[in-house]
């Protein structure tokens, strides 16, 4: 009986605290579950395969070379540009003799051991500037020549000489493009070149007192052909193209210099003459032709050049100077009226006095 109350009061006091009787067993805490070492490897980043940097000294030893290199190349085309600038080839050549002569120092056979050693190094150390120095020649030598083959004439004497029982005759250098002739395009022809009017007869009479030179900036492809058809009478004795001008500030300019003439008997006709000679002085300016058929420039212009080749005056250029600015055939009319009525008054005078 005892035993049974006993459990009844046990069982009373687990209903009372609401705990089942599992309650006891559940309390023991639960294992963790293990993990595998495997996994554990796994988690882990994997070991680094790269190289350690490298030191930091060779790193700015590489800096160091560069910017010597560079601040060296620049140095060096600084100075080339400087000379090409301030100096001629010639002079270059003369101020460098002796620095490329030291890169050949020699010494005597009976010199000390740290003389023949000096001699050495200071010959090895000259090398380089001087071998520099003779590249930039070589390079700087080409290059002006080059250039020089397209700036300058193509000779010193454009012409030949002069026969010697002409060496009284003067030199007529005729422009060809808006001077004797115009060339001008248009879509439903193309390209067509026109003759100024009174061209032969102005070159049949001219050529009768002077050598005629035609001198255009034009390439000779284009030249020859107009002149031949121009010409066919043969009047003009020589014709030059653009390869005998002299390019100057992004033009061709004729250097009547270089004819082999002499300068006091040339006289140069152009419808731009002022803009495309470099001897101005020589000039006879003449009104541009742009193929209107009413002009007679050329006509009007023989009496003042059939004047000068018959008078043969010692130096055309004061004579040309006289007419600056003005018409030239225009003036020279008004001359030659002026001094036929002078010469008329003076006439009369004499004859007033003879009576």
């Amino acid at each position: 009986m005892s035993k049974i109350t006993q459990s009844r009061r046990l069982l009373f006091y687990f209903t009372k605290n609401n705990k089942p009787f599992s309650s006891i067993a559940s309390e023991t805490p639960q294992p963790e579950p293990l993990i595998s070492s495997s996994s554990l490897l796994n988690d882990q980043p994997p070991p680094s395969l790269e190289s350690p940097p490298p030191p930091e000294t060779s790193s700015k030893s590489w800096g160091f070379l560069k910017f010597g290199g560079i601040a060296a190349l620049t140095g060096a085309a600084a100075t080339a540009g400087y000379a090409t600038y301030a100096y001629s080839l010639d002079e270059v050549d003369e101020r460098t003799k002796d620095l490329r002569a030291s890169a050949n120092y020699n010494i005597e056979d009976d010199a000390s051991a740290l003389e023949k050693f000096q001699a050495l190094a200071y010959s090895t150390a000259m090398t380089v500037p001087a071998k520099s120095v003779e590249l930039y020649l070589d390079i700087r030598r080409l290059i002006e020549k080059q250039v020089r083959e397209f700036t300058e004439p193509s000779s010193e004497k454009l012409l030949p000489d002069l026969h010697p029982q002409e060496q009284h005759v003067f030199t007529l250098v005729l422009d060809l493009n808006e001077t004797l002739v115009y060339t001008d395009w248009k879509r439903e022809r193309g390209w067509r070149t026109f003759k100024r009017p009174g061209v032969e007869l102005f070159l049949e009479h001219m050529a009768q007192f002077y050598e005629i030179v035609v001198f255009s900036d034009q390439l000779s492809m284009y030249v020859d052909p107009i002149v031949e058809r121009l010409d066919g009478k043969g009047y003009i004795r020589y014709r030059l193209g653009r390869n005998a001008t002299k390019f100057l500030d992004s033009k061709h300019y004729r250097d009547l210099s270089k004819l082999n003439r002499d300068p006091s008997k040339i006289l140069y006709v152009s419808g731009h003459a002022l803009e495309s000679t470099l001897q101005q002085e020589n000039c006879v300016p003449v009104k541009p032709w742009k193929s209107e058929a009413d002009d007679t420039v050329l006509l009007d212009l023989m009496p003042f050049l059939e004047f000068v080749a018959r008078q043969r005056p010692a130096d055309i250029r004061p004579v040309l100077a006289s007419y600056e600015g003005r018409d030239i055939a225009k003036e020279f009319l008004e001359r030659s009226k002026e001094h036929q009525r002078r010469v008329q008054e003076t006439n009369r005078r004499g004859s007033l006095w003879r009576r």
